[in-house]
């Protein structure tokens, strides 16, 4: 059994209204996510196909709530209290005060966050 810490996650990312920690068990990535600001990250991912993530979730939504947006033109909204699956083709609305609990295959997430982090940096955002 593996089991996987918030506290003790070895990756973090702090940026602007953001606070994210991950492990990864089983060739899944857990992710521990925090919003301290409304956040729409959509342009973080132009470049990927349709300019959306491409890679699919699996979450739970501890507090707040966060919309999907896929490339259909269709939307999904999951409140606190709620899991959901996110499919391929979408990006993601969040609001200040929503935490999450995110599991995503670690080598579709690396493939996107290829591509987000190039487009942090060439917006200025470290992490």
């Amino acid at each position: 059994m593996s089991i996987i810490n918030q506290n003790r996650a070895p990756e973090q990312v702090s940026l602007p209204g953001f606070e994210g920690r991950y492990d990864e068990a089983a060739a899944m990535a857990v992710g521990f996510e925090a919003y301290a600001a409304d956040q729409d990250p959509a342009p973080l991912f132009a470049g990927l196909p349709d300019d959306a993530c491409q890679c699919q979730h699996w979450g739970y939504v501890v507090r707040g709530r966060m919309t999907f947006r896929y490339s259909d033109g269709t939307e999904e909204t999951a409140h606190a209290g709620e899991a959901y699956y996110a499919r391929p083709g979408h990006t993601p609305l969040l609001l200040a005060g929503t935490e999450v609990v995110e599991f995503s295959p670690a080598d579709q997430l690396a493939a996107t966050m290829e591509v987000v982090t190039r487009n942090l940096a060439a917006a200025g955002t470290t992490s």
